[in-house]
């Protein structure tokens, strides 16, 4: 489990890095002038050739990678709710990087948000120490799925 932590903290850190970039990028392109076809089309090429935004895509790539490898080695129960774990990192480099104010009621949801990962890690802990036999690959999946008997 422990390898599965260091991806997937490794993964968010890109993730926040990735937004971060794709937001500078985007405020440096600007906003629409208009909604035409043509300042769509302008507003495409600024973003195409803004380095910031090529940044952020190649960071929530790499976030993306690790979040493909978590999958595959992980209970999607476990592995997704503690995605959630991003928000705290980007709420920290937007407000270190980005210099954006964090008012103290978002910090208490950043700190809800805690709080429910550190619940489910737990869980993890409590579940490997009475773990059910996990299905082998020759052994189909619904052949491990508790079954339930129809009312009388």
């Amino acid at each position: 489990m422990s390898k599965l932590l260091v991806v997937l903290f490794v993964g968010l850190i890109f993730e926040a890095i990735g937004v971060v970039w794709l937001n500078r990028g985007l405020k440096e392109i600007g906003e629409l002038a208009q909604v035409t076809p043509t300042e769509i089309l302008r507003m495409a090429g600024r973003a195409f050739r803004n380095r910031h935004i090529w940044q952020g895509i190649a960071c929530e790539t790499l976030f993306f990678g690790s979040l493909l490898f978590l999958m595959k080695h992980g209970d999607v129960s476990f592995v997704w709710p503690m995605t959630a774990l991003g928000f705290v990192l980007t709420t920290l480099a937007a407000r270190y990087l980005l210099h954006e104010q964090v008012s103290e009621l978002r910090w208490f949801g950043v700190l809800l948000i805690v709080a429910g990962a550190a619940v489910i890690t737990y869980t993890e802990k409590v579940k490997n120490r009475t773990s059910t036999p996990r299905p082998t690959r020759s052994q189909p999946i619904e052949d491990s799925l508790p079954t339930i008997a129809p009312k009388p």
